[in-house]
């Protein structure tokens, strides 16, 4: 017990002593961060469909990390699709896993007069069903949890390059 701790700490002083800092990484007086005031004052547009409001909501969730009644300041757009693919098939042709693949586009966009584009980029998520001669409704709540695990992957992954993309402005102008 003694040693994780102490490889914790050195690896605490470490990481300190190069310049690392969280990302999410409160102020001194314990007040939420750059990079979580800015992501907090992000609407999330509509994205279209089923999966994509289950996207919109995992991103809602991360932006807003329980900072409600901030002013939004950005509006987030996303474009969201999702692709399958047989990878398991039966010599009768038949297909018994799909691979599903989640792609994400998006642009954060300031609420200015002139919609000023700041910064955009994508991100990618790849998972997996397994199709099996099953009643309709399992095969529905397989899909429906795939496509949770790929909304949650790529909420994540938007979510970080948008903090990312925050911290480097406030350290570029401050």
């Amino acid at each position: 017990m003694k040693r994780r701790r102490f490889l914790a700490l050195s690896a605490g002083v470490s990481l300190a002593g190069c310049g690392f800092q969280p990302v999410y990484m409160p102020t001194a007086s314990g007040k939420a961060g750059v990079a979580q005031r800015d992501l907090a004052a992000i609407q999330v547009d509509l994205i279209p469909d089923r999966p994509g409001q289950v996207l919109r909501q995992a991103l809602q969730d991360r932006l807003e990390m329980g900072a409600s009644g901030v002013a939004h300041l950005y509006d987030l757009s996303v474009g969201f699709s999702i692709a399958g693919e047989g990878i398991a098939i039966q010599p009768d042709s038949t297909v018994t896993r799909i691979r599903t693949i989640g792609s994400a586009n998006w642009s954060l966009i300031a609420q200015d007069p002139g919609r000023t584009r700041l910064t955009s980029g994508s991100a990618r998520a790849v998972d997996g069903l397994n199709i099996f001669d099953a009643q309709y409704f399992a095969g529905d709540l397989e899909n429906e949890a795939v496509t949770r695990r790929l909304a949650d992957a790529l909420a994540d992954q938007i979510t970080i390059q948008l903090a990312a993309y925050f911290r480097r402005r406030a350290t570029a102008s401050g």
